[in-house]
C-alpha cells in the first residue's frame, strides 16, 4: 500500500520532531566564575544529569553572570526566563526576612552549624518558595566570613567613614552599625570596585578574594567566621513538573550528591584560597578580642532587628535551628 503524499510528511514531520520532544534543555545562571567552587560543582550537577538520563535533560551553566546578574537570576527561574538558576539566598532578604538568616552575625559560624540551620530552613523555604512556583534543590555554603580592608583594624571604630562593599541586607546593615558607608557590589565586579577605590572593604569568604585577585588591592583580610551564606539552587516547579518521574528522580539524587559534594569542597576551597591570599602578599590576620567584641555586639543586633521583622516564622526557625 502506498501512502499518500499529505501522510508521508506527516509520518516525516513525527520522524523529525520525536528527538526534539525527547531532549528537555534548561538554562542554568550563576553569578561567581567559571573556576569558582560552586560553578565547578554546578557543572557536575548538569554532567551528573546528562548522565543519569542519557542526554534526555541538558543543563548548560552560564556562569559568571553571563545569562542574568545575581540579583536577577531568582526572578528570572520564577518567571521561567530560565528554569533553574543558583541564587545567595540572603540576598533576597527584604522579600522574606527567613531567606537572610544565614548572614545573621555569628548565629551560625561553622559548617556544621550552617547545614544545621538549612534543615531547619528547609521546610519554611519549601513552603514559602511553592508560593512563588520555585523549589529548592541544593544549597552549598561560602566559607567562613572574613574582613577584607586596606588598613589595619583594631577595632569596629576603624570602620568609621570607610566604604563597604555590601551584598545583601545584612552586610549592608552591618556597614551601618560599624560606622561604614555601605556600596552595592555584585560578585563579578568586585575587582574593578577596589581598583578604582569604589570599595575599601568588605566581608566576604577567602574564595571571593582569591577569584578577585584582592591581593593586588588589600593587604589584610581579618578571620572573623562570623557567618557562611549559602548558595540555594532554584529550579521553576512547572519546569520541573514538567519532566517525566524517571528524569526528577535523576535530578534529587543529582541534587543530593551536589550537596554532600559542594559542603566538602567549601571546606577545600577555604583552605585553598587563604593560601593564595597569602601567597600574593595578603595578610591573614586573627580579629583582636575589641574587633570580634564589636561585630558580635552588632551581630546581637541584627538578630533582634530580625526577629522583629520576621516574626513567627523567624522564631520558629531559630527554635527549630537551637533545638
Amino acid at each position: 500500500m502506498r501512502l499518500s503524499l499529505p501522510l508521508l510528511s506527516a509520518a516525516a514531520a513525527l520522524a523529525v520532531s520525536l528527538p526534539a520532544q525527547a531532549q528537555t534543555k534548561w538554562d542554568l545562571p550563576a553569578a561567581y566564575p567559571a573556576t569558582n567552587f560552586h560553578t565547578v560543582n554546578l557543572q557536575q550537577f548538569a554532567d551528573d544529569i546528562d548522565k543519569a538520563t542519557a542526554g534526555k535533560l541538558k543543563i548548560t551553566v552560564h556562569a559568571n553572570a553571563s545569562l542574568f546578574k545575581a540579583p536577577e537570576i531568582k526572578r528570572a527561574v520564577q518567571g521561567g526566563q530560565a528554569q533553574i538558576g543558583e541564587v545567595l539566598i540572603s540576598n533576597f532578604a527584604n522579600e522574606w526576612a527567613p531567606f537572610g538568616a544565614d548572614a545573621l552575625p555569628f548565629l551560625a559560624a561553622s559548617y556544621d552549624e550552617s547545614m544545621k540551620l538549612w534543615q531547619a530552613q528547609k521546610p519554611m523555604f519549601d513552603k514559602k518558595l511553592g508560593e512563588q512556583g520555585l523549589m529548592a534543590l541544593y544549597a552549598v555554603p561560602w566559607p567562613p566570613q572574613g574582613l577584607y580592608s586596606k588598613k589595619p583594624l583594631a577595632s569596629g571604630a576603624d570602620m568609621k567613614g570607610v566604604k563597604f562593599r555590601a551584598y545583601n541586607p545584612a552586610t549592608a546593615r552591618l556597614a551601618e552599625l560599624l560606622g561604614a558607608q555601605p556600596v552595592t557590589v555584585q560578585a563579578a565586579e568586585v575587582p574593578q570596585a577596589f581598583a578604582t577605590g569604589v570599595t575599601e572593604s568588605m566581608i566576604s569568604s577567602g574564595s571571593t578574594g582569591a577569584d578577585s585577585k584582592l591581593w593586588e588591592h588589600v593587604k589584610y583580610w581579618y578571620d572573623t567566621q562570623a557567618w557562611l551564606p549559602k548558595n540555594v539552587v532554584l529550579v521553576n516547579k512547572a519546569a520541573f513538573d514538567g519532566l517525566d518521574a524517571a528524569t526528577k528522580q535523576a535530578v534529587l539524587k543529582a541534587a543530593a550528591d551536589a550537596e554532600a559534594r559542594g559542603v566538602a569542597a567549601s571546606k577545600k576551597a577555604n583552605g585553598e584560597s587563604l593560601d593564595k591570599l597569602k601567597a600574593g602578599g595578603m595578610q591573614i590576620l586573627p580579629p583582636s578580642a575589641a574587633l570580634v567584641a564589636d561585630m558580635k555586639k552588632n551581630g546581637d543586633v541584627m538578630l533582634k532587628e530580625w526577629l522583629d521583622k520576621a516574626g513567627p516564622d523567624g522564631k520558629a526557625l531559630v527554635d527549630a535551628y537551637r533545638k
